[in-house]
């Protein structure tokens, strides 16, 4: 909204104005915006959910003491926080920044309407998991289809060019609309979808990006729902969240860069650098809401938070053709999806043959750590009984920090190691 006042003002020639067109000044304004809108509004959204009795009680699983009169809802700070800078700074008519607020303003009502069910119509159940995941596969349809659709979501394509013992990267001149999307470990970082579907011939291409749009719909799915179940802590999504939000900006940046781009050999994307400006008001809010949410936590995030917080980094990814590397990135996510279905699968498997069997002590998998051995169901069989012990949750949070951080670096690293 305020850039076509920067624009105008450029156009003028007024000194220090022209820094508003650089993509690392408004990245900065946008965290710095959202952090202080975050922090300053999540302290009087707390106090008023306190004397309205908005509420939740939550019940520690090994140690039964209830966190009592926490606020709910607080995905509704972060939600304000990350549209506001980028309603102010970012380029509304990017179909990037279009698709992002659409993907923040979508979830965020399945959210809110889980919590407001949960909350107010006192049905611990919220909204049928079918209502949720048809929306999420709605959201994942659109994204694939407007990317297919839209003139502006294009590429131009990263070429290698041997010259002895040199590699030179060069891309080519003009944007095309492509299939393709960046992998680890391969020597031009390239995979492209309608190579996958070879087998149609000449139809090849169309059924392409009919596989891109079912990897869509199918990675907005997986990552939202593994976003909800690793909120289960204080502190434990925002800080996970964060963590991956600065790599997915950082993976933007350099996918918007034509020098970087050539230097890491990836494909260089016109555009997306208003992903850059989402993403850092995304951290921002983020680190602002994480002071709250922090051990002990003052507010709880709940699905509004949790479910728009999966959606919005499974879709930059895509938008910037790196969803294979949310594998290695979003690892937590991943096996706390993982330790779910096996849990019940194992379970189920087991009482078919008239016994009580379980894989870890509690799922999602944070929990696991946080069960003595001494509270176990003495009827049941477990695989893995480690750590006898329990750990508090702060502990088993910051450990989730740093092995998110682990595959933060990873998954960097993948841009280079090939």
């Amino acid at each position: 909204m305020l850039n076509y006042i920067f624009d105008i003002l450029q156009s003028l020639n007024i000194p220090g104005w022209r820094l508003f067109g650089y993509t690392s000044f408004r990245a900065l304004i946008a965290t710095v915006l959202a952090l202080l809108i975050s922090a300053i509004f999540g302290e009087y959204f707390i106090r008023y959910f306190k004397k309205k009795q908005i509420s939740e009680t939550l019940r520690d699983l090994d140690k039964n003491n209830l966190k009592v009169g926490v606020p709910t809802m607080g995905g509704l700070i972060i939600i304000v926080a990350i549209l506001v800078p980028c309603l102010l700074i970012g380029r509304l008519n990017n179909v990037y920044m279009i698709l992002l607020i659409i993907t923040t303003v979508w979830l965020g009502i399945v959210g809110f309407a889980d919590d407001y069910i949960k909350t107010f119509k006192k049905n611990k159940d919220g909204i049928p998991g079918k209502v949720k995941v048809v929306s999420q596969v709605g959201l994942g349809l659109l994204i694939g289809l407007t990317l297919y659709l839209s003139p502006q979501a294009v590429m131009r394509e990263n070429i290698s060019i041997e010259k002895g013992d040199a590699v030179e990267v060069l891309h080519k001149e003009k944007a095309q609309k492509l299939t393709k999307t960046t992998i680890p470990f391969i020597k031009n970082h390239n995979l492209d979808y309608s190579e996958l579907t070879s087998f149609f011939g000449k139809y090849a291409d169309a059924a392409g990006w009919v596989l891109f749009v079912i990897v869509t719909i199918f990675i907005v799915t997986a990552v939202s729902n593994g976003a909800n179940l690793n909120d289960g802590m204080d502190g434990m999504l925002a800080g996970n969240a964060a963590i991956i939000g600065v790599t997915l900006g950082i993976l933007a940046y350099v996918s918007g860069h034509v020098g970087m781009a050539e230097y890491l050999n990836i494909m260089f994307l016109p555009g997306s650098e208003e992903v850059v400006i989402f993403t850092c008001a995304f951290v921002g809010a983020i680190v602002g809401f994480l002071w709250y949410n922090a051990f002990p936590a003052q507010v709880f995030m709940g699905d509004t938070g949790s479910l728009t917080i999966g959606g919005i980094i499974a879709v930059i990814a895509i938008l910037i053709h790196k969803e294979i590397l949310l594998v290695i990135l979003c690892g937590i996510f991943v096996a706390e999806n993982l330790s779910v279905v096996m849990q019940v699968a194992y379970f189920k498997k087991g009482k078919k043959k008239g016994i009580k069997q379980r894989i870890f002590k509690c799922t999602p998998l944070h929990h696991h750590y946080t069960i003595s051995d001494e509270k176990l169901d003495k009827e049941s069989t477990y695989l893995i009984r480690r750590p006898l012990k329990p750990m508090h949750e702060a502990k088993v949070t910051v450990r989730f920090w740093i092995v998110t951080i682990v595959l933060a670096a990873i998954t960097l690293m993948t841009l280079k190691i090939r």
